[in-house]
């Protein structure tokens, strides 16, 4: 970064803003509000510094009418000495700056400028705040600001998530301070927001943080060196201890960067006093752990790779998987889970299509607890709409009440969300796929050479790798083929990984410098002797005494002969490869014949070249034969045999070097020197040549496929012409559905307090109620009904046929009903249940107030009660009726119950017997019998109640005074409607002893 001129002013914290030598670049703030947002922009304006200017850019978004005119040019301008003007396309940013979105429109950042497009209302959702940051993050990095201010819903959310992983700063307004706290009480839970404060506090926190991180970061002197990078060390220590983490490995620009924008959040100058402070702050070691996560994600993120998936990874899935298999996929560095979810839309949309196929499993891990929990939790909001198509919005989400969305069932039971450190833990092996990206980039490496083998490990055979735009495999291509190189989307060889063992990184670990040259996959001896066959075949065919077996990229597999002639170790990393140990002289020809068999597969020789050997000059001839339709299980690529043969100089031998002065060479020395030279500068003009030839070809393409894009182009300017005309069509609808909307949403509370009336007034009855249709479904009940017939909410829907009722003897209700609905007659029955309660059922058409008839209604009234008095009324009639003749009886009458206790006693009774009515009611009906004849005549009105006739019968009756006498009884059951025994009424006359 370079800086103004003025570089010695004072920076000290007493000098003036004004003077302060600012860089070329600057920081540009995002500032977005929704309702309530008037009052806050006046509110952050008002807090700027009066007589300084701030070196910074700021760009508004506010909610707006399509066609409202926005007033905040106007009310910016007057608390604010910074030139505010409303945004034009392509306008350049400067510093110093407001600029104010104008209506109907969104804005973005792209190479320093702003960019205006028609707003695109996606299903009626429009998100201009989620667009700008998204685009300030992606355009300047680190150099971008994010300001959440009071509004409705979630806009600004994933746009603060963007610029949070870019390394930018983020702030919210506090909800105390906000009329409207939706939007930023959104981005704060979210856990990615650097400060929450109210927007008149905002302007000094934000000129203090880009003092420190901007403006004394670009001079001279900024802190650097032995002592700064002793205090990194320390914070990255406090780190490990505090949460079990070592991210030392990490790119260590990454991890500078993050460290001086948390000193500049908390004001702290040097490294050494971060690293103080964070000994006594826990709190700020959690922050800065999670702020060097960097887990930023989003729903589909990146098309051309999942494209790519949909293209080449899920056919391939899915023809290989049965119907009793699984297709597993591991999701490393998963953050909030938007990634793994959308991998479990894709095959759960593949699924759909084939309508059978393997089960599902997904393993998303990542380090980061806090993004563990959000994920399994599954509830997103409501600016997702901006990457989730309306069309998978509505299969594979819920809308929650407070407009968030929440995954399916079907999708989040396919997803299993664990916390793992991948450069630690132990990988999950059989896996189908890793989608693995944006995760290496952050890393040193020698960490990325370590994850590589561990995702070669992990993978089955054929199995796929997808890593971000900006990451490769690096050194380790030859274990991987690339499906589709934009995606990064790599297939893995069928050979293991060279120079690893069999095992997790967890068991045995990659090598972290591995040795290409090492196949330990199958026994040694087999491998030793089955390359030694094809060697020594292919030697005996070229009659060469010395060679080596290479594969593709010049990896030794297996020497033959004394080749100390030709090759020799080489200094640095130890490895076989003949390319770096081909001695001076040797590699241009040695490289240039590889190239030219691995081409064509064919023989392919060079002219001797003078190699030298020990202070001495030998001629060499190299020969390079492809081992043909030989494929090494444990290699998966072409051989190819490189035999070295010694070219003897004509004319050599001890005679020749004797003519020769000493000290001097021969002629023949100095042409055959010459010739070797000349044949030297054939063969690298041959290879210039080639890539001459090489080159020309990637310009054909690259002017083939530049045409192509201006086709493209041409065709997406058509399609723009064509949205442009249609713009004022839509905007026309628009207008049409948002009045019928209003209309719709009066009539939505109208129906819902009507229904709340209904629903009270049904609870408030105490009725049972039932709706059917006119295939005698059940529509709705209410709880009572659940009393008369078995009914749970699950059985909306189903035939009441299918439901068992609890009444006894009454089997007709499914008829009955289809009764009523064929003769519009109503019904009504008593019914009684198996515990005993009595119901008035009603069974009445259902009709509309257009008096059409949609089913039945079948209502149940409880008459246990009313029964109960009318039964008890009619035995009082019955009672009143007989009460004259039984009390004017000459002869006593007794009433008693079943257990013989007596229940009615008439005058003549007191007359005979000596007790008085209130005494005799007391009594049972074996203290009045003789005791020789008790047992007798108990078992006599046993029979009685059950039922039996009784004839007249003589019996001895004991008196209050003791004294017994003879009556002639004439005993009567006393029997109900339905025939059940209640009592016995006894007439007993005094018989003449």
């Amino acid at each position: 970064m370079t800086t103004s001129e003025n570089d010695n002013v004072d920076r000290s914290p007493g000098a003036p803003d004004v003077a302060t030598p600012r860089p070329e670049t600057f920081p540009i703030v995002g500032i977005g509000a929704s309702a309530g947002g008037l009052a806050a922009f006046e509110a952050f304006f008002s807090g700027m510094p009066p007589d300084a200017d701030t070196g910074m850019a700021f760009v508004l978004v506010q909610h707006l009418a399509p066609d409202h005119k926005s007033m905040l040019s106007s009310l910016v301008s007057r608390y604010t000495r910074m030139r505010v003007q409303e945004v034009e396309d392509g306008m350049p940013i400067r510093p110093d700056c407001a600029y104010i979105i104008p209506p109907n429109r969104n804005m973005s950042v792209r190479g320093g400028a702003l960019h205006l497009v028609e707003q695109d209302r996606q299903h009626g959702v429009r998100l201009p705040i989620d667009y700008l940051f998204r685009s300030l993050a992606e355009d300047q990095h680190e150099r971008a600001i994010s300001i959440v201010l009071s509004g409705t819903g979630s806009d600004g959310t994933l746009g603060t998530r963007a610029i949070k992983g870019e390394g930018g700063l983020t702030l919210a307004q506090s909800p105390d301070s906000t009329e409207f706290t939706g939007m930023p009480q959104s981005a704060i839970d979210t856990g990615m927001v650097d400060m929450v404060v109210a927007p008149n506090e905002m302007p000094a926190r934000l000129l203090a943080y880009v003092e420190r991180a901007w403006w004394n970061a670009a001079q001279p002197g900024a802190p650097a060196g032995a002592g700064n990078e002793s205090g990194l060390r320390t914070v990255l220590a406090l780190v490990k201890t505090h949460t079990g983490h070592d991210l030392s490995p990490y790119k260590p620009s990454t991890i500078v960067r993050r460290v001086r924008r948390r000193m500049a959040v908390l004001q702290i100058e040097t490294m050494e006093a971060y690293a103080r402070f964070l000994c006594g702050a826990p709190s700020e070691l959690d922050a800065l752990f999670y702020d060097l996560l960097i887990g930023v994600t989003s729903f589909f993120r990146d098309g051309p790779a999942f494209a790519a998936l949909e293209e080449h990874v899920l056919p391939a899935l899915f023809d290989g998987h049965g119907e009793d298999s699984m297709i597993r996929i591991w999701v490393p560095g998963c953050a909030t889970g938007e990634e793994a979810y959308s991998l479990a839309i894709l095959v759960q949309e593949r699924l759909e299509e084939r309508r059978r196929g393997p089960g599902m499993l997904i393993f998303a891990t990542d380090i980061d607890s806090r993004a563990i929990l959000h994920a399994r939790t599954g509830v997103y909001p409501a600016s997702i709409t901006a990457d989730v198509s309306p069309e998978r919005l509505a299969r594979h989400f819920t809308r929650e009440p407070g407009g968030a969305y929440r995954i399916s069932k079907n999708i989040r039971s396919s997803v299993i969300f664990s916390k793992q450190d991948v450069t630690r833990d132990p990988p999950f092996s059989r896996l189908d796929l890793i989608a693995c990206r944006n995760v290496l980039i952050y890393m040193g490496a020698e960490l990325q050479k370590r994850l590589i083998p561990l995702f070669h490990y992990a993978l089955k055979p054929n199995g796929f790798l997808l890593l971000g735009m900006s990451e490769t495999v690096g050194e380790f291509a030859n274990e991987y083929t690339a499906v589709d190189r934009k995606a990064r989307l790599y297939r893995r060889n069928l050979s293991p990984m060279p120079g690893r063992a069999a095992g997790p990184i967890g068991v045995s670990g990659p090598s972290s410098s591995p040795a290409p040259a090492r196949v330990p996959t199958r026994p040694k001896h087999e491998v030793d002797s089955s390359l030694r066959e094809i060697i020594e075949r292919e030697l005996l065919r070229h009659t060469s005494p010395v060679g080596v077996l290479v594969n593709l990229r010049g990896d030794i597999l297996y020497l033959h002969g004394r080749t100390g002639q030709f090759l020799e170790p080489t200094a640095g990393a130890a490895g076989l490869n003949v390319l770096r140990m081909a001695r001076d002289g040797l590699r241009p020809s040695l490289a240039g014949a590889l190239e030219t068999a691995a081409a064509t597969q064919d023989i392919a020789s060079r002219d001797p070249v003078r190699v030298g050997t020990n202070g001495s000059w030998t001629d060499v001839r190299v020969t390079v034969r492809p081992v043909r339709q030989e494929r090494i299980g444990s290699h998966g690529a072409d051989l190819f045999v490189v035999a070295f043969d010694e070219v003897p100089k004509p004319g050599s031998g001890a005679q020749a070097d004797a003519e020769a002065p000493a000290g001097q060479a021969t002629p023949q020395a100095t042409d055959e020197r010459v010739d070797a030279l000349r044949r030297d500068v054939m063969a690298k003009e041959d290879r210039i040549r080639t890539l001459q030839e090489e080159m020309e070809t990637s310009c054909e393409e690259l002017q083939s496929a530049n045409e192509e894009l201006q086709s493209v182009n041409e065709e997406l300017q058509s399609t723009n012409e064509e949205l442009e005309t249609s713009k004022e069509e839509l905007q026309a609808l628009n207008e049409e559905l948002t009045t019928i909307n209003a209309e719709l949403h009066s009539s939505i509370v109208e129906l819902s307090r009507a229904n709340n009336d209904m629903n009270n007034l049904l609870a408030g009855t105490g009725i049972g109620t039932l709706f059917t249709d006119h295939d005698l479904r059940i529509l709705r009940f209410t709880p009572p009904a659940a009393k008369v017939i078995n009914l749970i909410p699950a059985d909306v829907g189903r035939p009441i046929g299918h439901i068992a009722s609890k009444l006894m003897d009454y089997s007709s209700l499914e008829a009955d009903i289809q009764s009523v609905l064929d003769t519009l007659i109503s019904k009504h029955i008593e019914v009684q249940t198996a515990n005993g309660a009595w119901y008035l059922m009603h069974i009445r058409p259902y009709r509309t107030l257009e008096n059409a008839i949609e089913g039945a209604v079948v209502t149940f009234d409880e008459i246990t009660e009313m029964r109960k008095a009318r039964e008890a009324l009619r035995e009082t009639q019955i009672l009143r009726r007989m009460a004259p003749a039984i009390i004017d009886s000459r002869d006593p009458v007794i009433l008693q119950d079943l257990t013989g206790q007596a229940l009615a006693w008439n005058p003549a009774a007191c007359s005979m017997y000596g007790w008085t009515e209130a005494e005799a009611l007391e009594l049972k009906a074996s203290d009045r019998i003789s005791a020789g004849t008790v047992q007798r005549e108990l078992a006599a009105l046993g029979g009685l109640n059950r039922g039996e006739a009784l004839d007249p019968y003589a019996a001895e009756r004991l008196c209050k005074d003791g004294s017994t006498i003879r009556v002639l009884v004439t005993a009567t059951a006393l029997v109900k409607d339905d025939g059940e025994v209640y009592g016995v009424a006894s007439t007993e006359r005094k018989l003449d002893t």
